[in-house]
């Protein structure tokens, strides 16, 4: 059973995987960990940053032209052609990352479709759940589609849309393969325990076989974005102009990632 719950547990971590990687731009590394207080919407009009809490609260450029919080700000042409070198990078990142949203969610499905399939022996209830994962794998999808597939990037909307669809299927399954699993255990039924065991096991190297492959696709995909991203970061850092506070524009930042801290990384391997 212990290896149920755990095969269970790595498909759910597989499909909230694609979660985080919409929502923070967190590709893991030393040295491709960046994020963004802003909402980001682009359209043929420009691009539009905007934000609750902090200042500038919105920022607007295209073609090298830029508004901080509804005021026009004279550039010179170099940082106009920075600019727009700006604009059109985050153009082309924004469907990427839908892309790897997209393809993060497939995985996932896919790995807690294999789970249903594995071990929800009722074929009534297997088909009730199969339904289940399938409708709410289309609908994030479509709201993948409406939102980052459409130029609108609002961090916090992804994260309670993605939750919503993925939370509902994930806690009816985990119900399900939970109670077959624990009914099994309590029943010293050895022929229905091993037929389980067998399962996982089976489990264990589809997942290994399939789902690993295509997760360890998408992450070299992932880090395909990070020379992208730090060209963002060093062209807002070449930016001259500065804000009437005198500080420097910066719509996204750049984290250190956990492992590069000593203490974290020590934790870590503790770990293992």
């Amino acid at each position: 059973m212990r290896k149920t719950l755990s095969l269970l547990t790595l498909a759910v971590g597989v499909a909230f995987g694609a979660q985080a990687q919409a929502h923070d731009l967190h590709i893991h590394g030393d040295r491709c960990s960046f994020t963004t207080d802003y909402d980001v919407r682009v359209n043929d009009a420009g691009i539009a940053f905007s934000r609750d809490d902090g200042t500038p609260a919105k920022v607007f450029m295209h073609d090298g032209q830029l508004r901080v919080d509804g005021r026009a700000v004279t550039v010179h042409a170099a940082d106009a052609a920075r600019l727009r070198d700006y604009e059109g990078t985050v153009r082309s990142l924004l469907p990427e990352v839908a892309g790897i949203a997209r393809e993060g969610l497939d995985i996932g499905f896919s790995a807690l479709t294999t789970v249903a399939t594995t071990f929800a022996e009722d074929g009534d209830e297997r088909a009730r759940l199969l339904a289940r994962l399938n409708r709410n794998h289309a609908q994030a999808l479509s709201r993948i589609d409406a939102g980052l597939g459409s130029g609108v990037w609002g961090r916090h909307d992804m994260q309670d849309a993605l939750g919503d669809s993925v939370e509902g299927a994930v806690s009816e399954l985990v119900s399900t393969v939970t109670a077959g699993a624990v009914k099994a255990a309590l029943s010293g039924d050895q022929t229905r325990i091993a037929a389980l065991e067998a399962r996982a096991d089976s489990l264990e190297k589809t997942i290994d076989r399939e789902v690993d492959a295509r997760a360890d696709r998408l992450e070299v995909r992932a880090r395909a974005l990070c020379p992208r991203l730090a060209a963002l970061d060093q062209l807002q850092q070449q930016l001259e102009f500065r804000l009437p506070d005198g500080s420097p524009l910066r719509l996204i930042g750049h984290e250190r990632a956990p492992d590069a801290d000593p203490k974290l990384a020590k934790d870590k391997l503790a770990t293992r």
